[in-house]
């Protein structure tokens, strides 16, 4: 079938399929046998998964890679196609939308931002489905296989459909809309959620195993888990951390009840700033910023314990120390005992086009050969 919503699937797995193809997508150039060795998987298993992933276009033989001839069969290099197929995403924000469109190893070919449309939600969507649509035709010599979209708000992963207080959005069919648009399967993400995936599935992994929380902080808020390998995703939706109670003498004086929320974004600095006739970007501001957010990451880290954080977004990147009085924060909050390091995410200021690039690709990479007899 051509176009539908199909679930995103936010995780590291291990069916013979997707284990051949993320062993060639991160090693690649490889051969069957450094494929044997690297999966664990029978030669005639390699053989098989090699079959049915060329079947379908998702891998080559590269002969012009490889080495000296030796006796016996040729040892082929086996690469992912990079040149004949294609997927298309969006991170929609409060105030921006990242268009892209990626090779299938996750190699972003274009992106560039435009302002999230105000106004009806519908026109809205249809605009950037339109946008995102006309970028898909410029790259003619190569197939679309799906659609993805990272977004805020409550995401029916199973529908597509998004509720999105900040925007005004409610029951959108973000999935269906761009399906239309496209004509491809499209998959539809909780935006933090998605982020968290990105660190898991594109390139390297920092370690499948164990548990990590992802933060992500700019206009808006928003954390995810991770356990082994694999990103939760909560059956009602993604919870919130922009209620965290925060204090904010400096960004929000003389209330009583202040939120995480109120005080990290731009918008706060700038009211701060008019207010005390200074700049958005002194250190009274920037300083009480980096303690907020390290505070609010320590008291999660304390209730979940992780093994690993990641943070991400504008407000974490601000400050002109980087994260190190956001770490100094975390660590005069946390009661923890051992130490931990936060981690910026590895897409820095790309985290958003990450994002709309990884839900594009997660049902591929999950179970390529399944994922592929859909279209």
């Amino acid at each position: 079938m051509r176009g539908g919503v199909i679930p995103a699937a936010l995780q590291l797995t291990s069916t013979p399929a997707a284990a051949v193809l993320h062993a060639i997508r991160v090693n690649g150039p490889v051969t069957r046998d450094q494929l044997a060795s690297t999966t664990g998987l029978s030669p005639a298993t390699i053989n098989r998964q090699v079959h049915a992933l060329a079947a379908h276009g998702l891998v080559v033989e590269r002969p012009d890679l490889a080495g000296p001839k030796s006796i016996g069969r040729p040892k082929n290099p086996l690469t992912i196609d990079h040149d004949s197929l294609c997927v298309a995403g969006m991170h929609i924000g409060a105030r921006r939308t990242v268009l892209a469109i990626a090779d299938l190893g996750g190699r972003t070919l274009h992106s560039h931002a435009v302002l999230t449309p105000t106004g009806d939600q519908e026109d809205a969507l249809r605009h950037l489905s339109g946008l995102l649509a006309e970028l898909a035709a410029r790259f003619s010599g190569r197939r679309v296989l799906w659609g993805g979209v990272a977004v805020g708000g409550a995401v029916d992963a199973e529908t597509g459909v998004v509720n999105h207080r900040v925007l005004g959005w409610h029951q959108l069919t973000v999935g269906a809309t761009l399906a239309e648009y496209l004509d491809t399967p499209v998959s539809v993400c909780e935006h933090v959620e998605a982020m968290a995936a990105a660190e898991l599935l594109l390139s390297h992994p920092r370690d499948d195993g164990g548990s990590g929380l992802f933060f992500y902080a700019r206009e808006t808020a928003g954390m995810a888990m991770t356990l082994d390998g694999r990103v939760h995703v909560p059956e009602r939706g993604a919870g919130t951390i922009a209620h965290l109670p925060v204090t904010a003498p400096v960004l929000a004086p003389g209330l009583t009840r202040v939120r995480l929320q109120n005080v990290i974004g731009n918008d706060a600095a700038e009211v701060a700033a008019r207010r005390l006739g200074i700049s958005p970007t002194s250190a009274r501001i920037v300083d009480e910023r980096a303690r907020v957010l390290g505070e609010s990451v320590a008291l999660i880290r304390d209730v979940i314990n992780p093994d690993a954080i990641v943070v991400a977004g504008d407000a974490f990147a601000a400050h002109p120390h980087g994260l190190a009085p956001v770490q100094a924060a975390f660590d005069e909050a946390t009661t923890l005992s051992w130490p931990l390091e936060i981690a910026p995410s590895r897409f820095g200021v790309r985290v958003q086009e990450s994002a709309a690039v990884v839900v594009a690709l997660s049902v591929i990479y999950a179970d390529p050969v399944a994922a592929m007899a859909t279209l």
